[in-house]
């Protein structure tokens, strides 16, 4: 569904004013273009050098800055800003200047330096213009709210998602929004990080009137002239300006952001509810204390962290964009949880979809779950109907033919896959890829009797589908490069992330994640109760204690999977109690069936209304040989870096984010002391905690 807009959006010929092509190569500036209509009106715009979209850097506001003094010298009779790039206004700050931003004694000059732009720009004697298209976000909106009005375009997108990496607004945005609009609104826009549509955005008061390309010129007079009436932000506003109505407030955001992320790894949230509250009745104030308060959390550990998972994403991103994928036609077979998910995921996305399964009630339900899909991601009736139009079930398997990529997403049995694979293979285009979804059996003997193992790869999905941003692209020695290529690109094609790796026992993720698991299950065995077990890692920062994680993806694929590994893997993965066969054959297998370790009600476990304590040798027993499975993936080549290792237990798995990854979180505690820890839990539990070479050969 991106795909048609994009292209539309690359078509389209932005109205710049007076601005011609040579008018703009022969701008003074490297970053800017400047001129005047026949109405002495300014149009100012941003078209950030050998970069595809704006952003904020040092040297763009240095700029911004010559020129509104230049502007305040000769005032014209109105100013509008808007992108020169067709790609959006401005996503935000320039991140990666952040990264070399680490003390806050160094951060707070060049907050004032960037504030005392920002507020030339508000205090500018004559009518400010934002003219928005595509993205307006962090620093970008907060320059749209420093004008007197903004002009939104269809297909603008304006936030302030600051709080993902661990900040809030920075350039004033904390104090403009929260007196533009109803302030509950606007606190609520920048604690979630969420952005608005253009349509939301004018409803709320952000944005003063929506127009068409076409009416840019029209409307910019209009503003201008005055004829745009402004928007009053409301009762609730004028409330709000004192203190004791801000403390009631600000408890019920506390409650609310307490729920979604713990304070004490998460300080964003609570920073920018106390700014608020303490001084979100004097604008002037809260701008001048959002310098001391961002540049606090910039400084901070959670947000260096979380601006290296944005580069972690970023660096995944990439693994999809060196090729075409070609691929346009999808054919899955196996219309059960996974296989029906990323049929609907793939239809969602814009692709042609069969579905092919021998159960007709299967591909009923995976229809009626792609339209939950669209209903949950807020698909009007004619888009979700364009979704399930591109979903084809398939009862006659007709669909393989056509595919350019075929998808096998059937239960863990060697066997039938193979089978499946031979019936399939006579059928496939020349240049079709293969492809499965095995979330453990190794690619080479699934490869073992087809006819053209270069087109063979794997394409893990996560559960669930539509959540879980990583697929692990599984190459087997046996598959061609540019059928690699081509994977990695069908992921990035749909909206992925594709993390590359060998195929080894468990892959990448299962093979981290099950030695955690286990050792959880252990505990149990020992008469640790599952919430004192969950507890521990939650309090570490995992969404998910090990335990409910384990209910939450099915006894019974752990069990299988555990198995495996522990076949192949034998002196590092632990053997299975006894009573977990038991809980199977009984029909507990976690939430599926509403019993595991948890019984489970409407989807969600029953827990003791108490916390039990987290405690550090607990915790470390299950960590120590998530890092160690981590360090021997690595040391053992079954992914390339570890860059990528960490982005991929982030985006795969919800590994604590704000502490960057678990080979980053293993750096800051240091090699030797994991080496050590993990050397005397062998020596008292057993020679799974073994310490893997790596910690001294490839010392974090």
């Amino acid at each position: 569904m991106t795909g048609p807009i994009l292209n539309h959006l690359q078509m389209r010929e932005l109205n710049l004013g007076p601005l011609t092509e040579a008018a703009r190569k022969a701008s003074p500036w490297q970053h800017w273009s400047l001129a005047r209509d026949e109405q002495q009106v300014a149009w100012l715009l941003l078209d950030r050098a050998d970069a595809a979209v704006n952003s904020l850097s040092e040297a763009v506001l240095l700029e911004l800055g010559e020129i509104l003094e230049q502007l305040s010298a000769e005032l014209p009779s109105g100013l509008v800003l808007r992108s020169a790039k067709v790609s959006g206004f401005c996503v935000g700050a320039d991140i990666s200047e952040f990264r070399e931003l680490k003390d806050a004694a160094e951060i707070v000059p060049k907050l004032q330096q960037a504030h005392a732009i920002a507020d030339r720009l508000a205090a500018l004697s004559c009518p400010t213009v934002a003219v928005i298209h595509g993205g307006c976000l962090g620093g970008g909106l907060e320059l749209a709210l420093c004008c007197d009005y903004r002009l939104a375009l269809p297909d603008a997108k304006l936030g302030l998602p600051e709080i993902l990496l661990g900040l809030h607004p920075g350039l004033g945005g904390t104090a403009r929004l929260t007196h533009l609009i109803d302030p509950i609104e606007a606190m609520t826009l920048m604690l979630t990080g969420r952005t608005l549509d253009a349509r939301r955005a004018k409803k709320s008061g952000l944005v003063d009137s929506l127009i068409e390309e076409r009416h840019v010129a029209r409307a910019v007079a209009a503003a201008v002239a005055g004829d745009i009436k402004g928007h009053d932000s409301g009762m609730r506003e004028r409330l709000l300006t004192t203190t004791p109505a801000r403390h009631l407030e600000a408890r019920q955001m506390r409650a609310k952001s307490a729920e979604k992320a713990n304070p004490a790894h998460y300080p964003a949230p609570e920073a920018l509810i106390r700014l608020w509250e303490e001084h979100g009745g004097d604008a002037e104030a809260m701008r001048r204390e959002e310098i001391a308060s961002f540049a606090g959390l910039l400084s901070g550990a959670t947000a260096q962290n979380l601006v290296r998972v944005f580069f972690l994403r970023e660096k995944l991103k990439r693994t999809g964009k060196a090729a075409n994928s070609g691929i346009e036609r999808v054919h899955v077979i196996g219309a059960g949880a996974m296989g029906g998910d990323i049929a609907a995921w793939c239809a969602l996305q814009g692709l042609q979809v069969s579905l092919f399964d021998t159960q007709v009630q299967s591909l009923a339900g995976a229809v009626k779950r792609t339209a939950e899909l669209c209903r949950k991601r807020r698909l009007c009736e004619r888009e979700t109907q364009a979704v399930l139009d591109r979903l084809i079930p398939d009862l006659k398997n007709r669909g393989v033919a056509s595919a350019d990529l075929v998808l096998e997403a059937v239960p863990e049995q060697l066997d039938l896959k193979r089978e499946i694979f031979r019936q399939l293979e006579p059928q496939l285009k020349a240049d079709a890829l293969l492809a499965t979804n095995t979330s453990s059996i190794p690619l080479e003997e699934l490869a073992e009797k087809l006819q053209n193992p270069g087109r063979f790869v794997g394409l893990h999905f996560f559960n669930p589908v539509a959540k879980m941003q990583l697929v692990e692209v599984v190459e087997p020695k046996s598959a061609a490069t540019e059928s690699i290529a081509r994977a990695r690109a069908f992921v990035g094609r749909i909206g992925r992330l594709p993390v590359p790796v060998s195929s080894a026992p468990g892959f990448l993720v299962n093979r981290v994640l099950m030695p955690y698991l286990l050792e959880a299950i252990l505990l149990f065995d020992e008469g640790v109760d599952a919430e004192t077990i969950d507890r521990a890692a939650e309090a570490f920062g995992m969404p998910l204690g090990p335990l409910e994680l384990a209910d939450q993806v099915g006894l019974d694929i752990c069990l299988a999977v555990a198995e495996m590994l522990r076949e192949r893997l034998e002196q590092r993965i632990p053997q299975v109690p006894g009573w977990l066969h038991d809980k199977l054959e009984k029909g507990e297998l976690g939430r599926k069936t509403g019993q595991g370790f948890y019984a489970w009600e409407q989807g969600k476990p029953q827990k003791r209304e108490e916390k039990p304590e987290a405690d550090a040798e607990l915790l470390d027993r299950l960590l120590l040989p998530l890092l160690n499975s981590c360090m021997a993936c690595l040391r053992e080549g079954v992914v390339t870096d570890e860059e990528l290792l960490d982005g991929a237990m982030i985006f795969g798995t919800g590994f604590a984010p704000f502490r960057g990854g678990p080979l980053h979180y293993a750096r800051s505690r240091g090699s030797a002391e994991i080496a050590e820890k993990l050397a005397a839990l062998a020596q008292k539990h057993g020679e799974r905690f073994t310490p893997d070479p790596g910690w001294t050969e490839q010392p974090c």
